[in-house]
């Protein structure tokens, strides 16, 4: 025959698919067949055959019989033993309406091809979180079929795993055990094989803490913090000194939760630590303790740079930066050099203003009210880095005076008030206040300002929205829509609408499902494009009023839950 590469290629693939992983002993036939194969039956006539156009046919036949041949000769292995059966979950079961629902939101991803435009329909996956949470609220079990699906979703989203995992429960462990991709499970999930110790278990503690990985040890650091937090930080003085640099910032980090004044003598040795980095992170956590003897000494730096003139018509704030950055304010986490383009004496007083506590003002400016002292004229352009600083102590030491009055009334023409410099302060200080007044001021914000720059703002807010702040946003979209422009510029605040607003709020879309008439200077097709949004809009809304229905009213029959 005559040999060509496609035939050669075929034969000898053919006969490498054939040869078992763990082969026995090659026998002279099975050479025979390799080196046709391999040099192509027009130079080597298989064994067993002759030569003309039925070799390749013949050469293949007889590697199938020969690879029979070997197979059987193989030695079974060993089976594995069968795993231990996976744990019941005795959460009584989804509604069937309700199964169906998880089946389609861990499934369809509408968009997923991508393209500027979404389309009227809901996008599943952004309202998986609430579906989680509404579920474990009334702690239903999930469906076993589901788990798989479940695992993977939380394995791309690390914001899912929480909710995912408190309700796959003790099976999504038990697969986790079996497949390598969900071991994020066995660590992040109670019941895993990395389950953390209990502070009364000190045997266990001291081995996993001495004896563990860095991230189990930060996890393990975590826990005990949020539950006996002198137990965290004896455990963590006891190792400080042999710990790494990068490790000891780490573990340090830990303790920002609920620290308090018995954290203060660690801390505050913490401040003569070899890395800058664990000095500074010691250094802003003992601020944050408005009593610690380090806020005393940032207050006493902080007072000497600001004062009251007045002498002038209008009493002012007037301000003496720092010349210089002495060893003792670097003792205390003042950063000596500064970013670039900024100035070092601007860079040491915002450190001190920011570390004192602000209790200090009050009594340094003449017995003033937050709100007084916020609305005093600061001289020499001072005022912004004097007011950026206080923001920053005011998110710092959870002080809700002083934010409202950095926040300023949210109707302000300045649009923030006097205090709030950039929009990401004005979040953080929002971020101290109740959830009732935070919505409420963002409301009064959006009303009086728009929604250009509410994206932010909006994310601070509690949901569902409160109903003030649920129709000011639908009345800023109905202004925007009005305005001719394209919504594209308002999609962030869409999309959160879409998983924030109070489903109840559906109705008050109606009117702007049509397509209005477009003035002759509105974008070409806008009203088009306003129109499909508020339609995936409601029908987002309604759908997540339907899901809560599934999973409250008791839809349907409950699927089956128990073990095989």
């Amino acid at each position: 025959m005559t040999r060509t590469p496609t035939a050669a290629s075929l034969t000898a693939a053919s006969l490498a698919a054939a040869t078992p992983a763990a082969a026995t002993p090659a026998t002279p036939v099975w050479e025979e067949l390799v080196t046709a194969a391999l040099l192509g039956t027009d130079r080597r006539t298989p064994p067993g055959s002759t030569a003309g156009p039925h070799a390749v046919t013949a050469l293949l036949d007889a590697a199938a019989m020969e690879t029979v041949r070997r197979r059987a000769s193989l030695r079974p292995a060993r089976s594995a033993p069968h795993p231990a059966p996976a744990a019941d979950d005795h959460r009584p079961p989804l509604p069937v309406a309700a199964a169906r629902r998880l089946a389609l939101l861990l499934a369809d991803r509408p968009g997923a091809g991508g393209g500027g435009r979404r389309g009227t329909a809901p996008d599943l996956m952004e309202l998986l979180p609430q579906w989680l949470a509404v579920a474990n609220a009334h702690d239903y079990a999930a469906p076993p079929e589901a788990l798989p699906a479940l695992l993977d979703a939380a394995r791309g989203r690390t914001d899912l795993r929480p909710a995912a995992l408190a309700f796959a429960g003790p099976r999504a462990l038990w697969l986790a055990r079996l497949n390598p991709d969900w071991r994020f499970a066995l660590r992040a999930a109670p019941g895993g094989e990395a389950a953390l110790p209990g502070p009364d278990d000190g045997e266990r503690v001291r081995l996993l803490w001495e004896e563990g990985l860095f991230a189990e040890r930060v996890a393990l650091l975590a826990s005990l913090r949020a539950r006996t937090p002198g137990r965290a930080r004896e455990l963590l003085a006891a190792t400080w000194a042999t710990e790494r640099a990068e490790d000891r910032l780490m573990f340090l980090d830990s303790l920002r939760t609920g620290v308090g004044p018995d954290d203060e003598p660690f801390l505050e040795q913490a401040l003569a630590d070899r890395s800058r980095n664990v000095r500074a992170t010691a250094a802003e956590l003992l601020s944050a303790l408005p009593g610690s003897a380090l806020a005393g000494r940032m207050a006493a730096r902080a007072v000497t740079c600001v004062s009251v003139d007045r002498t002038r018509p209008v009493p002012a704030i007037v301000v003496e930066a720092p010349h210089e950055c002495d060893a003792a304010m670097e003792r205390d986490g003042v950063v000596p050099k500064p970013p670039t383009g900024r100035g070092e004496r601007s860079w040491w007083l915002g450190q001190l203003l920011e570390a004192a506590p602000l209790a200090v003002w009050t009594k340094r400016l003449g017995g003033r009210s937050p709100q007084e002292i916020v609305e005093l004229p600061v001289a020499d352009d001072w005022q912004g880095e004097v007011h950026a600083a206080w923001c920053r102590a005011a998110v710092r030491q959870r002080d809700g005076g002083w934010a409202r009055a950095l926040l300023g009334t949210p109707t302000a023409p300045e649009a923030g008030g006097p205090g709030a410099v950039s929009l990401a302060e004005r979040a953080k200080l929002l971020g101290v206040l109740g959830s009732g007044e935070r919505a409420d001021w963002v409301a009064g914000f959006i009303a009086t300002h728009g929604l250009s720059e509410a994206f932010q703002l909006l994310g601070m807010c509690a949901v569902p929205w409160s109903a003030p702040l649920g129709r000011a946003v639908v009345d800023a979209l109905d202004i925007a829509r009005d305005a001719g422009n394209y919504p594209w510029s308002f999609s962030g605040v869409m999309g959160l609408a879409e998983r924030c607003l109070d489903p109840a709020e559906a109705s008050r879309f109606e009117g702007l499902l049509a397509i209005p008439d477009e003035p002759e200077d509105a974008s070409p097709g806008a009203g088009g494009y306003w129109a499909e949004a508020f339609q995936r809009l409601v029908s987002t809304l309604r759908l997540r009023a339907a899901m809560t229905e599934e999973l409250t009213g008791g839809t349907g029959q409950a699927t089956g839950s128990s073990a095989d």
